[in-house]
């Protein structure tokens, strides 16, 4: 059986998971792999947890992608999922991917930039996750998704007690 291994680098707690776990990015990530090839066995190393405004500024990803290759060995793949807040998400994750592959050529690299917030997926996908974690059962995704500046309050706005906590839903909705 083949296996990916695959360091990711994220901004939140989300993301990474809390002890004992998995974070949205370790299942995001094995999802992925799972459509791809349901053949092949995915190894993450705990993920990476690296401020956004850390990760960002000059010799930010560059760091944060040498400690990931140590993760792997020097053998696979490193993903850096960020969200793009205000910036725009293209030259946002062009700037970070350049650098991130001057630091580490020898090793396949993807950036991915969520518009505005990570959570702006689980609007795009709020009819499947209608009745989970107390998301209302005719849950409808809003027009367009992508636009929703604050995609954590728009869940919240949704779900039973009116609190979306990252830590806590965001595995679950991946």
């Amino acid at each position: 059986m083949p296996v990916a291994r695959i360091a990711c680098i994220v901004e939140g707690r989300g993301e990474a998971g809390i002890t004992g776990r998995p974070g949205a990015a370790d299942i995001l990530l094995r999802r992925i792999v799972q459509i791809i090839d349901p053949d092949i066995r995915v190894q993450l190393p705990i993920a990476l947890r690296i401020p956004r405004g850390s990760l960002i500024r000059r010799g930010g990803v560059e760091d944060a992608v040498e400690r990931a290759a140590r993760k792997l060995g020097g053998h696979g793949a490193i993903v850096v999922l960020l969200d793009s807040d205000d910036d725009p998400r293209e030259p946002l994750e062009a700037d970070l991917l350049t650098r991130a592959r001057q630091a580490r050529a020898d090793l396949p690299i993807a950036v991915i930039a969520a518009k505005y917030e990570f959570e702006a997926w689980f609007l795009a996908a709020a009819q499947s996750l209608a009745g989970i974690e107390g998301l209302q059962a005719d849950l409808q995704a809003p027009p367009d998704p992508e636009a929703v500046r604050d995609a954590k309050g728009w869940l919240g706005k949704h779900m039973a007690g009116g609190k979306y906590l990252a830590t806590i839903h965001q595995a679950s909705f991946t």
